[in-house]
């Protein structure tokens, strides 16, 4: 029992950095993606628009999927915060990709069309899964 302790008491530090420092990265790449699409996701989430329910939901599975890997094979926590503003990056692409497949996107979100929302979401995890291979690679 005594190496499990030992083990737990100097490993537990480091989990909890790299863990804080990965939310901290997910929650300002997040709020950054809020900031940067043209609706109020948030706003329309609380009016009861399902669409932008699932558009962020998207975005934020699509952050965290490569910050997780990148969080696994990371040299250092700058390693991470780098690789979490790429991210960022490449889901405002994808985002803006979306777009102009679409048309209007965001009015499309606004009025709570589902189908959009949910190609988007589905874009977004695939980008994602693909960026996550690309890191982590």
């Amino acid at each position: 029992m005594e190496p499990v302790l030992q083990s737990l008491v100097s490993g537990l530090p480091i989990l909890l950095l790299h863990l804080g420092v990965a939310l901290s990265v997910f929650l300002l790449a997040l709020f950054a993606y809020l900031w940067l699409t043209p609706h109020k996701e948030m706003a329309l989430i609380r009016e009861g628009n399902q669409a932008a329910s699932i558009s962020l939901g998207g975005a934020a599975i699509g952050l965290a999927i490569p910050l997780a890997y990148c969080l696994q094979s990371s040299i250092n926590i700058w390693d991470l915060v780098v690789w979490g503003a790429v991210t960022l990056l490449i889901q405002i692409i994808a985002f803006r990709g979306v777009d102009l497949i679409l048309h209007d996107l965001p009015k499309r979100i606004e009025h709570d069309e589902r189908s959009a929302a949910i190609f988007l979401a589905t874009v977004k995890i695939a980008v994602a899964m693909l960026n996550a291979a690309a890191v982590s690679g």
